[in-house]
């Protein structure tokens, strides 16, 4: 999130696409209903009529899969009717920017494709520099090739008509909404976007979310309270989880994972660091030797030195060019290079997309530990449907991990907010915390390399001082993650001593000085003691609910990301009712001579751009300070499929053409060409979209709900949700139970034949969408005919994130 959960309740339009908020996040929720109370619209666009839409003042079906389609008609009619902010836009996003005359989109590919490769040159789609380097700028917006008048360009064929076509969307539904919605462009007007995994589970998902970016920079409602880009989390730690490097393609504060081209931590450095010529920018990422060090020197203390790169050489390096994502690992796995494997609270043989396909892999593993609270499907795939444990030879362990409230330590939610919990009843039986299996992991591998082996250091060299009394200390760990001064020091004109916690990140050093193990953490833990276990009830001076003194949110307690674009080149805000931060600076002569910021924590504390007699200041900086030019980016040049979103169908569609472009799907989608992957578009076999979601009652892979008699019985089986008319063409009655299949699998279901999906008239063709839930396994119940809606889905996803594309994919249902 960009903002917070409390902040939802400042919106003036809040629309939810690619979530289900009242079902999935009943809880925050509630900002929703206190942002209607206060006169807010709550726009829901959804392929099923959910609880969400039940709450919501204007609700429109969407074909699974056509998102870009629905959000590239808001961007045409906000260029056509100029309801963008237009101050805000010249001012704090690349709309000005000059882009090179080598970048062009034709025929469904943007500049530089390479066909056979699957990728883009993105060179390409680099912007025109001055003779310093500096992009050149048109802040007047009107030159033709500034990204402002590109967009428009890129965006004039998203007609409501043909966004009608493709979505199925009515139009006046299309029109409502983008009336309603882009009302929030006026000065004090605020909109925001709750989304979840109906948008990233798309071979078009990253785009998905660019494409709201960019309806949020137009519309000047990034930075300010109620607006933003928000993101629903899956789980209460996910946005923690994903923060300290739960991806393959990360280290902790979103650093890039060394790739073996990058032989030293200089050369690693210097392919990381960007590098901006322009005074105004502040390229915080510029600071990125400074923790790239500091994470080493946490990772193995005083064992890295200068001489040794600081341990660097140690770690693990990936192949240049090659993904080590889920996709990827289970694909290797099926082929046999994997040989071993910790499942570490997960359940693959469910939730993976085409998790027959990850059953089979884990077949040819030699051995596999299952780290859970119970047993589930993964630790006993060898006896699950259609195998032969006789004919199995991988070996599985069970080590059992206690559950969240028998442990103590902090998560950090949607929001960002670090929150710390304490620890209720001990760990049941022979359970232990994931923190005392991991220490005791860990220790047990530095005493058999104390005994010799290949390439030793990376673990005898591994820093492991977090245990208390001989129990992990969560408390040593999140000092660790704050990070200290390893000798004393004079930064930044204070004197530090060794052994004290760094105060923020600004104080991080690339000498080896300091140490922290997440450099957006570090101000988490101080020497004024742990940030996340505060409680306070008092709100900021500005009263929008920022609560500073509850809990901690990173960046250095910042609770709206980019919070200097509230406010107008002069420092005062857009809206001056719900304003997050002002400048209040002592002025003489109409120049700023003194530097104040109030409210929320400021995007950095640097003087406006302008002195309040319209001057320009030169010591300031842009307001969008991780950027490297210091401004958002509509025109994003960096992404594998495209500076801009662009419609292309699901891999697997109804539909033989895309009615947007020649190119009928993502051509940077990644696919997979093994004996268990499979594929089906506009096979009459398979006629017939689905899509995968939750509901309230389950949770996950359902290990701890499906044991749960009570939750059962609200939600005994598998099912698959259909309109009356699917249901009436192919004669299924409500209750009985039915075979859906896929090009991959098959999966016997409950029908549940409702009014909440409507067939879809898409290019004059009537199209049918089914929905089923993925909480499922054959473990429980007992009767063992329930299965995971996963059988199904197709082993495809996003080119930037690689996520499965688990949302929109084509099956056939028959009755049984």
């Amino acid at each position: 999130m960009t903002n917070h959960w409390i902040d939802i309740r400042n919106s003036d339009c809040i629309l939810i696409m690619g979530s289900n908020a009242a079902e999935n996040h009943p809880v925050s929720f509630k900002y929703v209903t206190q942002a209607q109370l206060n006169g807010a619209k709550v726009i829901n666009v959804d392929p099923r009529f959910t609880r969400t839409s039940a709450r919501a003042d204007i609700y429109a079906p969407l074909r699974s899969g056509t998102d870009i389609a629905f959000l590239g008609g808001m961007i045409k009619y906000i260029l056509d009717k100029k309801l963008y902010h237009e101050e805000y836009v010249a001012a704090y996003t690349n709309a000005s920017f000059l882009v090179n005359k080598s970048f062009e989109f034709k025929d469904g590919l943007f500049a530089g494709y390479d066909s056979e490769n699957k990728k883009y040159d993105k060179s390409k789609w680099g912007f025109q520099a001055d003779e310093k380097g500096v992009p050149k700028m048109d802040r007047t917006l009107k030159d033709p090739r500034c990204v402002l008048q590109l967009l428009k360009k890129h965006f004039s064929r998203y007609d409501t008509n043909l966004v009608s076509q493709i979505t199925g969307t009515p139009e006046k539904d299309i029109t409502e909404i983008y009336k309603t919605y882009t009302a929030t462009g006026e000065r004090g007007k605020a909109g925001t976007i709750m989304y979840a995994m109906g948008w990233t589970q798309h071979t078009v998902g990253t785009q998905n979310i660019r494409t709201m970016a960019i309806i949020q920079l137009l519309l000047g409602n990034m930075g300010v309270a109620g607006g933003g880009v928000n993101a629903l989390r899956g789980e209460s730690n996910v946005q923690g989880s994903t923060d300290h490097c739960l991806l393959w393609h990360i280290w902790p504060g979103y650093l890039k994972t060394p790739r073996a081209s990058n032989v030293s931590i200089e050369a690693y450095n210097k392919k990381w660091t960007p590098a901006s010529s322009d005074p105004l920018s502040a390229n915080w990422w510029g600071n990125y030797p400074k923790y790239s060090v500091s994470l080493l020197k946490s990772f193995f203390g005083g064992k890295a030195s200068k001489d040794n790169d600081f341990g660097y050489e140690w770690l693990p390096k990936v192949d240049d060019g090659k993904a080590y994502s889920w996709l990827d690992l289970f694909d290797e796995m099926y082929k046999g290079t994997i040989k071993g494997f910790f499942a570490w609270g997960q359940n693959p043989a469910c939730s993976g997309s085409n998790a027959g396909k990850n059953r089979e892999a884990m077949k040819k593993l030699d051995w596999m530990v299952n780290v859970n609270l119970f047993d589930n499907e993964t630790g006993s795939f060898w006896k699950g449907p259609g195998m032969n444990p006789s004919e199995i030879k991988t070996e599985v362990f069970m080590l059992p991990a206690c559950v969240s409230v028998e442990k103590e330590g902090s998560i950090t939610n949607s929001g960002r907010w670090m929150q710390w919990r304490y620890q209720g009843p001990k760990p049941k039986g022979n359970s232990k915390s994931d923190g005392d299996i991991i220490m005791e992991f860990g220790e047990k591998l530095k005493a058999v390399y104390k005994e010799g082996g290949k390439f030793p250091e990376p673990i005898a060299n591994l820093k492991w001082d977090y245990m208390t009394d001989g129990l992990y200390d969560p408390h040593k760990v999140a000092k660790e993650i704050n990070g200290y001064f390893l000798k004393d020091v004079t930064v930044k004109g204070k004197d530090f001593k060794k052994g004290t916690l760094v105060p923020s990140f600004a104080f991080l050093q690339a000498d080896g000085s300091t140490s922290s193990a997440n450099w957006l953490y570090c101000n988490s833990y101080t020497e004024k003691g742990n940030m996340s276990a505060r409680r306070s009830q008092k709100d900021a001076p500005n009263e929008i609910g920022l609560y500073p003194g509850f809990s901690w949110c990173w960046p250095v307690n910042r609770r709206i990301i980019y919070n200097r674009a509230s406010v107008d080149l002069k420092g005062q805000p857009w809206d001056e009712t719900d304003w997050v931060v002002r400048f209040v600076g002592k002025e003489e002569n109409g120049k700023y001579v003194s530097k104040r910021w109030i409210g929320d924590v400021p995007d950095g504390g640097w003087y406006p751009m302008q002195n309040p007699d319209g001057s320009a200041r030169e010591d300031s900086k842009h307001a969008f300070i991780m950027r490297k030019h210091g401004h958002a980016q509509i025109f994003g040049p960096g992404r594998a499929d495209g500076p801009f979103p662009e419609h292309y169908e699901p891999l697997e569609c109804p539909i033989e053409k895309n009615l947007m472009n020649p190119q009928r799907v993502n051509p940077t989608a990644p696919v997979f060409g093994t004996d268990a992957d499979a594929y089906a578009t506009c096979d009459p076999k398979f006629p017939f979209v689905a899509t995968t979601y939750r509901v309230v009652e389950h949770w996950q892979t359902g290990l701890m709900t499906r044991p749960q008699p009570w939750l059962m019985e609200l939600q005994p089986q598998v099912f698959v949700e259909m309109s009356e008319q699917l249901a009436k063409m192919r004669a299924i009655k409500n209750g009985e139970r039915v075979m859906v299949s896929s090009a991959r699998g098959s999966l016997e279901c409950t029908a549940i034949v409702t009014k909440r999906f409507q067939p879809f008239k898409i290019g004059g063709n009537i199209v049918h969408q089914v929905g089923l839930p993925w909480h499922y396994g054959w473990r429980w119940p007992e009767s063992g005919t329930e299965d995971s809606a996963n059988l199904l889905t197709p082993p495809t996803g996003d080119p930037n994130t690689r996520i499965p594309e688990t949302k929109a994919f084509m099956v056939n249902v028959a009755k049984i």
